[in-house]
């Protein structure tokens, strides 16, 4: 593993995610690995040629350059996470994200926190600080041999579910982002998600090369089809519903 200490002009920037005005990524690359990860397109801002989960860069003036950029930017929202998991291992150590959340306490802003590590469930005392924040956890499957398969450092699904519940009954806005989904159990994952989550958000696999070499080996090509995304999803959508629990589907 990879690991630089680095230094960074604006902790937060604007970005086109529908709903949100700004985004923070304490981390450049992450531990995780996940094998359908997106952001592997930011290796090409940052020199590195290690394959993606192999560096991380930690931005370690961020909350220095956070308070600066507060200053000027009150109100708006700000999704942290959208390109790195902010409660990756290393945070453990660094607690870039939890100085970073603090600094939102003196702020106006709305926060949204995307992670798939029950470390957040560290910062609740830092949430109840802000005038108004949610957290929200990746949970793609609810089988640990899924995951270990397309998201092999990340994380159990199960470890992720109790610190959903934990910050959850500390009164704390929660949601689950259901994405990209991998092969599961639709019934079980929803109802392990009753009562623990206010809002679940539901997509499909979106960048498919990624993983295509996995999927043929696996055997698992029928459970990738935009097909089988829909009527998953539908599924999904009931069983929530039937809790009480609200679902956007991000795909036709």
């Amino acid at each position: 593993m990879n690991i630089r200490e680095i230094t960074t002009k604006n902790a937060i920037t604007k970005t086109g995610i529908g709903g949100y005005d700004y985004c923070l990524n304490p981390y450049v690359g992450c531990q995780h690995g996940c094998k359908y990860c997106y952001a592997s397109f930011m290796k090409r801002f940052t020199g590195h040629r290690e394959p993606w989960g192999d560096f991380v860069d930690i931005k370690i003036n961020a909350p220095d350059s956070l308070r600066r950029q507060l200053r000027r930017i009150r109100e708006g929202t700000v999704i942290v996470g959208t390109v790195t998991d902010p409660y990756q291992p290393l945070e453990k150590k660094y607690r870039i994200t939890r100085d970073c959340l603090k600094a939102f306490a003196g702020s106006l802003l709305t926060v949204s926190i995307l992670t798939r590590s029950g470390l957040v469930a560290r910062d609740i005392d830092v949430f109840k600080e802000l005038p108004d924040v949610e957290v929200g956890f990746s949970i793609a499957t609810n089988r640990e041999d899924i995951k270990k398969v397309f998201e092999p450092f990340s994380p159990s699904v199960r470890s992720r579910l109790d610190a959903l519940k934990t910050i959850h009954d500390a009164g704390i806005r929660t949601y689950a982002f259901i994405g990209p989904m991998l092969p599961m159990d639709p019934g079980a994952l929803a109802g392990s998600l009753a009562g623990i989550t206010d809002e679940v958000l539901i997509d499909r696999l979106n960048y498919p090369g990624k993983v295509a070499g996995l999927v043929r080996e696996r055997g698992l090509a029928e459970h990738m089809t935009l097909d089988h995304f829909r009527s998953t999803a539908r599924e999904l959508s009931q069983i929530l519903a039937e809790s009480g629990i609200p679902v956007t589907i991000l795909f036709d």
